[in-house]
């Protein structure tokens, strides 16, 4: 059975719409998202998880994962429908690519709960390994901060090598006033 648009017929209530909706809207807006099973976790431990993600600007959702593929239909990265099996718990980051995996890895170090099954990272998808190579990038700030030191060093050697000519064709025009006085 199709729909008018000749998609298939959803048997949803208006919450299950709803919440289709919510999760299209983050996932279209979302730079990164990351996959994880959130099996095995306590409700207070979940409430700290999303606390320290929200500190990052970071959303943690659990959905079903028919719920998540036909918001990932609807934001138009099907790619990603593959990777939403199994019990889902979606970390959505809107600003840093990495910033979710790497606090979603950290997190996993310490507890050796909740491991990262995928990624999406700019309409890319990753696997599991993928996901932690991901995490264990340097932060954006850190990246920039590098490459200001990488062409800061050039410029500084150059500006000491100018320097030192300066300062020895001072010299030389010294000493060579000197001489010329003594004469």
């Amino acid at each position: 059975m199709a729909d008018t648009d000749g998609g298939p017929v959803v048997r949803a209530g208006p919450r299950k719409h709803e919440s289709i909706a919510k999760l299209t809207d983050q996932l279209s807006r979302a730079t990164s998202a990351v996959v994880t099973d959130y099996r095995g976790l306590r409700v207070k431990q979940l409430e700290d998880l999303r606390r320290r993600l929200r500190a990052e600007g970071i959303e943690y959702v659990v959905v079903k994962n028919t719920l998540a593929r036909r918001a990932a239909t609807a934001a138009g990265i099907e790619v990603f429908n593959p990777a939403l099996t199994g019990p889902v718990g979606l970390a959505l980051g809107y600003g840093d690519l990495s910033a979710p995996a790497r606090i979603l890895l950290e997190y996993f170090r310490v507890t050796r709960q909740l491991p990262m099954t995928a990624a999406l990272v700019e309409g890319q998808v990753l696997d599991a390994a993928g996901a932690r190579t991901l995490a264990e990038l340097p932060s954006r700030d850190v990246l920039l901060s590098r490459l200001a030191g990488a062409l800061q060093s050039p410029l500084a050697s150059l500006a000491g090598a100018l320097d030192a000519i300066l300062s020895t064709f001072a010299a030389t025009l010294d000493a060579y006033r000197q001489k010329l006085e003594a004469a």
